[in-house]
């Protein structure tokens, strides 16, 4: 039960990360996690000798981690996106 409740908090800990890294004004530190998770997933096939299908199954499973960080990066970017827009909208309105 403990263990269980310790995993629930480094996930919650690793998610109010993320959401603060992508919340900066510069993009790259929001993508710091999502790499770090996709090269930690690289270690997984490397480490497994079974047929090629297990390996890409394993290999998927592992990168779930990764698309939920990109997810919640592209979720909390969309704020600059939008205002990025605005000031094209802004200088092509001036022009």
């Amino acid at each position: 039960m403990i263990n269980l409740l310790i995993v629930l908090l480094v996930l919650v800990c690793v998610i109010l990360l993320q959401v603060f890294l992508s919340r900066t004004e510069s993009k790259w530190p929001g993508l710091v996690l999502p790499v770090l998770c996709f090269v930690c997933s690289l270690i997984v096939p490397l480490n497994m000798i079974v047929a090629n299908s297990a390996v890409l199954l394993a290999w998927l499973i592992v990168n779930i981690p990764t698309v939920l960080l990109l997810l919640v990066y592209f979720v909390c970017r969309e704020k600059y996106r939008k205002k990025n827009q605005m000031e094209k909208m802004k200088i092509q309105d001036l022009e």
